[in-house]
């Protein structure tokens, strides 16, 4: 699939390491124009590439990032991988870490949308990619913070299609399963990586081209709107 071109900008949260690097990577090597932002990870080699530091659970960060690169928000196309996660038995946790998560899956995720909406709007046009993941779907000790921030994305996002349907802006999740990138995988022990692939009926892990496939596919795809789009390899 090849994404339509029409002097579009890419915005990707989180774009210093796992999926978000991936993406920000594979789009700027297709020579698109394309915004990242990181917080306490910052990408370092030779190209020229545009990243903002921004901690995305501060209102205020994102509110005047924005507006300093409002004059490059043309057909935007934001995509929401930043992101972060706390294990911890409910009732072990640490009150500040469990706020944190959502401070920074739930409510962050919703202050990049809040402040790049209006542009979307005086445009009519605007595209809203963001990651959930299956651990909202599948019971998974030790991680209710990471699961109720992703859980959350599933109401805003509907709330938010019927606010802004009308205007040519679609906003849907990714559900992703277990990939091959992406936050926590490289923690998991040998022996339950083999119990999850045992769980997915090719024995895979998701790879991070087939996150990129759906993307664009995402992208491309105006009548899809409101989606919470499954990528687990039929995990059960």
């Amino acid at each position: 699939m090849v994404l339509i071109k029409i002097n579009q900008m890419i915005i990707i949260s989180g774009a210093s390491r796992g999926i978000g690097k991936y993406l920000f990577e594979r789009f700027y090597d297709t020579e698109e124009r394309i915004i990242g932002t990181y917080n306490s990870t910052k990408i370092n080699d030779a190209k020229n590439k545009e990243l903002y530091k921004v901690d995305i659970s501060n209102f205020n960060e994102v509110s005047n990032w924005i507006k300093m690169i409002e004059n490059k928000l043309t057909r935007i196309i934001l995509i929401n991988c930043a992101g972060k996660n706390y294990n911890s038995f409910a009732h072990k946790a640490n009150i500040e870490e469990w706020e944190s998560v959502i401070k920074t899956n739930l409510i962050g995720t919703f202050y990049v949308i809040r402040c790049i909406l209006p542009y979307m709007r005086n445009q009519n046009y605007g595209r809203i990619i963001n990651f959930s993941s299956v651990t909202a779907q599948l019971p998974t000790p030790g991680i209710s913070a990471y699961a109720a921030s992703k859980s959350g994305l599933w109401g805003m996002t509907k709330s938010l299609v019927a606010e802004n349907g009308s205007k040519g802006i679609t906003i849907n999740n990714i559900n992703l399963g277990y990939a091959e990138i992406g936050m926590g995988i490289k923690d998991v022990p040998e022996e339950y990586k083999k119990t999850i692939k045992n769980k997915i009926p090719n024995g895979k892990f998701c790879t991070p081209e087939e996150i990129f496939k759906t993307v664009e596919y995402i992208i491309n795809t105006e009548y899809l709107n409101g989606a919470s789009i499954d990528i687990n390899g039929g995990i059960f």
